[in-house]
């Protein structure tokens, strides 16, 4: 990634966060400021470097405010304001807090832009615990988060945006690209064992997209669903590809090794079909922007995380 320009860190305190902030505007020559949502972030130190690269890849169009969360620090509560140069020539304002999560709860709220969309990013792999989670889903518009690890279900107070279901979304269309040709999708009842590659060590998106597959093919449970890493380029998480299987049928997926596409096998009536779909590799950065523009939410998502979440 390009190393961005920043203006700051400097060290400030909540009470004179938007007078540093300030200061740091004037350095700018700005004279327009784009006051577009804000976007609250919560990790731990060892998931900092990873948090702070994906939001400066949303160059600031749905957050123009954020205030990352780092939940691993002591009581004597630390916050750093800086300006962040984007690529298309703005300044994103972020603020950043080292604090035990106890003094972050009192801490995020009084540094929201007002009158603004709230973004709450779960940025750790931990459960959240105590109060900071509840509090910020309170005043959230969305909540994004890797749902099956938080064991955050779909609710109706918020938008929910999952980022495995989020990655997923390029093979959920190429596979319903796969089966657009009425023959193919005449074998879908022969269907009933699937296998679902994945990079890395990330097996959510995995389980959510098997979710979507046995919900769309009427399963009642994954049991017949084999979950495997794989290599193919990819980030961690992000899908490698998929194989459906029956009596006489296989339709197999496979990334290709470099590019954005992927290479479809079907073999039915003892004949081979290849063609090649387009499942454009997703980034952290890219998901979390895919969320935020497109918020899904709706019952395919809900009953495919039900289906994923009885696997854990």
């Amino acid at each position: 990634m390009t190393a961005l320009k920043i203006l700051g860190p400097i060290e400030t305190s909540v009470r004179k966060a938007q007078v540093t902030l300030d200061e740091l505007w004037s350095q700018t020559n700005v004279e327009t400021r784009a006051y577009t949502g804000n976007i609250i972030a919560l990790t731990v130190r060892k998931h900092l470097k990873r948090v702070e690269e994906a939001l400066s890849g949303l160059e600031g169009r749905y957050a123009g405010r954020q205030i990352i969360g780092v939940m691993d620090g002591t009581d004597d509560l630390k916050v750093h304001a800086s300006m962040v140069l984007q690529p298309g020539g703005t300044y994103v304002e972020r603020l950043t807090l080292d604090a035990s999560t106890e003094q972050l709860q009192g801490a995020i709220l009084p540094l929201l832009r007002p009158a603004t969309v709230n973004h709450v990013w779960w940025g750790s792999d931990t459960k959240p615990e105590g109060l900071l989670m509840r509090e910020l889903t309170e005043i959230a518009d969305q909540v994004i988060a890797d749902s099956l690890t938080l064991d955050i279900p779909p609710t109706r107070h918020y938008a929910l945006a999952d980022l495995g279901w989020s990655r997923s979304a390029g093979w959920r269309e190429a596979l319903a690209q796969v089966f657009d040709s009425p023959e193919a999708a005449r074998q879908l009842p022969l269907v009933d064992h699937m296998t679902v590659r994945y990079a890395g060590t990330k097996d959510l998106p995995a389980r959510l997209y098997a979710g979507f597959v046995a919900d769309t093919l009427g399963w009642k449970n994954l049991k017949n669903v084999e979950f495997k890493a794989a290599r193919c380029g990819r980030e961690n998480g992000d899908l490698c590809g998929a194989e459906l299987a029956g009596n006489g049928v296989r339709f197999t997926l496979t990334a290709a090794t470099e590019g954005e596409t992927a290479r479809v096998e079907a073999v039915w009536d003892d004949k081979k079909h290849i063609t090649e779909v387009n499942v454009p590799a997703m980034s952290l950065a890219e998901g979390l922007g895919r969320v935020m523009a497109r918020p899904e939410r709706g019952e395919i998502f809900e009953r495919a995380w039900k289906l994923a979440k009885e696997t854990l």
